[in-house]
């Protein structure tokens, strides 16, 4: 893998991306000759190792949007912060992005990587895009050359790349909205694009997926497991056909998916039984949605579910990273913050080690020591769960007694020095006493099962440091980019577009809740909101929640149905409008004020950083602003900045088909 990134990063690909007008490797220096490393992109991509190299960059990188930032994990973190699921936690960091529509500009973006203060990635969806995009045009440029290779397998590579580059430009129109397109590898820097209309590229993308689902292999033809397969190709292109208004298209990919294409929803336990590191802690009762969810069984044969996989699993540094979700997704509890009635500190650090060790009570090992850099809203933890007015007690994805759950009353003080020992830690003392000092940051509930992640070496040392005694970070893991889960939910969505009142939606609702045994199950008519709590449900931290938010919102404003509370919406208008008050705006915009943390009111509480966090969103960030240093680098263009920023102009020109677009890239001034 190294050898790879190196020969790439020596070539000269050009793209603007956070301001700059180069790729990383792309200096002075490399324009002077050197015998020992100058070649040309034609001769290293004129054999298929060439593009097999391409291609295998293309699938590491889009693990990376899950697992980057020195393992912090911060993009996809940053995706869920812009939803009603979860907002920034990091309460010690002064620069915490609560405050969106105040702190959100085209010139706050902070593209230093090493700067480990960052509390958001949005630097990242911008540049690291790009690039992604940029490895998948440079097999599509270079695979016709390629002599070699007959032509179903010049198509076979092309589909795949369409692959890669449709996910990346997927996500950077539901980010970005109108964005420059960037098709080619130029030879010389481009400083004149312009942007490109959202709709235009997403009928580009259509076509791209349409060619791809014809030509890329079916994942049971297949020797590898986590390269793009053509169930992977369908999925996607059931999302671009909701994008453009071609629902019962999109329909008829997600019926394939679900019907003819071998996959099926997994409904019984299989693979290897995970007991969760201590079980003598947090037992687990193993059930199917705990079984689904272990990164030792993702990608076996026997998962039926999985439709394509990113493989994240192995001892080489260079190829697998750690994801660090015991770090980053539970509660900040082990010091003296999180206090007993009685004011000894509720929860200790406790060392296997130690003469008196208890493994009854090790919940750093259990659960890990996480700081919270995230935190998930009431909504996500406690509302969300509610079906026909009534909280489903026996949902296995929200189970506590199953142990895929923890709540905060599960954890017992440990600390031998309280009177409290081993009864539950409490929020509030007798007199109604807070006892936690930061009840963002130390006191939530957590899907353990989503989050719980082996490090066997860490494991198996008894007498570490925190950070290396036990699976208290995370681990390298295996992790999902598509399910058959969520072809039902796209049925659903793709059926309420053409018909809301269409009795079958509530049918692919139904058949997760029953995987998940469910007591409540859909009997009447089923809203747009009951299917994206659903995804809510089954998708927490595999789907990209602000992209597909945004989705849904053109989606509604393109078909013209209803919202849950009965509002539509107008494709002319819904992602024009800026205010932080609770009336119009988009679906986007409604599901945060209306379910999740923002717009509330400042929050009070006891912190060293951000001590008066206020929470707040604008309409306008239904679209993060077009970063400033990449307009100012296209100095010989005009790049459209969005609605409500600094330097929004309406009257400046967009290309109005992808086509324009593709022929004015070879226009260079």
């Amino acid at each position: 893998m190294k050898q790879i990134t190196k020969k790439l990063n020596h070539i000269c690909l050009i793209l603007f991306a956070g301001g700059t007008m180069l790729f990383s490797g792309c200096s002075e220096d490399f324009l002077k000759p050197d015998p020992l490393s100058f070649y040309e992109p034609t001769a290293t991509f004129s054999s298929e190792s060439g593009l097999k190299s391409a291609l295998a960059i293309c699938d590491r990188h889009l693990k990376l949007y899950w697992m980057t930032d020195h393992n912090e994990m911060l993009t996809v973190g940053t995706e869920y912060l812009f939803s009603e699921l979860m907002v920034a936690a990091a309460t010690d960091k002064r620069s915490m992005l609560c405050d969106v529509a105040n702190m959100l500009t085209p010139t706050s973006d902070n593209s230093s990587l090493n700067n480990l203060d960052r509390t958001n990635s949005l630097w990242y969806f911008w540049d690291e895009t790009y690039t992604g995009i940029k490895y998948a045009n440079t097999i599509i440029q270079f695979v016709d050359a390629v002599e070699s290779l007959d032509e179903t397998t010049k198509n076979i590579y092309k589909g795949r790349a369409y692959f890669h580059r449709a996910y990346r430009y997927m996500a950077l129109v539901f980010q970005y909205g109108d964005i420059p397109l960037v098709t080619k590898i130029l030879e010389v820097p481009k400083q004149n694009y312009r942007s490109t209309r959202r709709d235009a590229i997403l009928q580009m993308l259509t076509r791209d997926m349409e060619f791809a689902v014809q030509w890329v292999p079916d994942q049971k033809d297949m020797s590898q497991i986590g390269m793009v397969n053509r169930g992977a190709c369908r999925m996607l292109l059931a999302k671009c056909y909701l994008a453009i208004g071609e629902y019962a298209k999109a329909r008829e990919q997600t019926d394939i998916l679900i019907n003819e294409s071998g996959f099926s929803l997994m409904t019984n336990n299989f693979g290897t039984f995970n007991d969760g590191g201590e079980p003598q802690t947090w037992p687990v009762t193993r059930n199917v949605i705990w079984d689904l969810h272990r990164a030792e069984n993702k990608l076996i044969p026997a998962n039926r579910e999985v439709i394509m996989g990113m493989p994240n699993r192995g001892s080489d540094a260079e190829s697998f990273v750690k994801m660090l979700t015991m770090r980053i997704l539970y509660p900040f509890l082990f010091d003296t913050r999180l206090q007993t009635k009685d004011g000894k500190q509720a929860l200790l650090n406790l060392r296997r080690n130690h003469a008196d060790y208890n493994a009854k009570y090790d919940y750093m090992r259990a659960f890990g020591r996480g700081i919270a850099t995230w935190r998930p809203t009431y909504f996500q933890t406690h509302a969300l769960w509610y079906v026909n007015g009534v909280m489903d007690a026996t949902d296995l994805r929200h189970s506590s007694e199953t142990g895929n759950w923890v709540r905060m009353e599960d954890y017992r003080v440990n600390n031998k020095a309280s009177s409290e020992f081993g009864k539950p830690v409490s929020l509030f003392d007798d007199n109604g006493k807070l006892l936690c000092s930061d009840t963002i940051r130390r006191w939530f509930d957590v899907p353990h099962y989503v989050f719980y992640l082996d490090d066997p070496v860490n494991d198996a040392n008894i007498s570490g440091s925190d950070g290396n005694r036990g699976a208290t970070n995370g681990g390298i893991a295996d992790w999902y980019l598509y399910r058959l889960a969520e072809a039902y939910l796209l049925r659903a969505e793709a059926k309420y577009y053409m018909n809301e009142n269409d009795a079958t939606i509530r049918d692919d609702l139904n058949i997760l809740r029953q995987r998940a045994q469910c007591s409540q199950l859909y009997t009447g008519a089923v809203t747009i909101g009951d299917i994206m709590n659903e995804r809510a449900r089954e998708l927490y931290w595999e789907e990209w929640r602000n992209v597909e938010l945004t989705r849904v919102s053109l989606c509604l404003a393109r078909s013209g149905k209803p919202d849950e509370w009965g509002n539509t919406y107008s494709l002319g208008n819904f992602d024009q409008q800026s205010g932080t008050d609770d009336g119009g705006g988009s679906y986007w915009y409604q599901r945060i004020v209306k379910y999740g943390m923002y717009n509330k009111g400042a929050v009070q509480i006891n912190s060293t950083g951000n001590s008066n966090p206020n929470f707040t969103m604008d309409k306008k960030n239904l679209y993060w602003p077009i970063p400033n240093a990449a307009i100012t680098a296209n100095n010989k263009g005009e790049l459209s900045q969005n609605y409500g920023y600094d330097g929004y102009d309406p009257a400046t020109p967009k290309w109005e088909t992808w086509e324009d677009a593709v022929a004015d890239e070879d226009k260079i001034l």
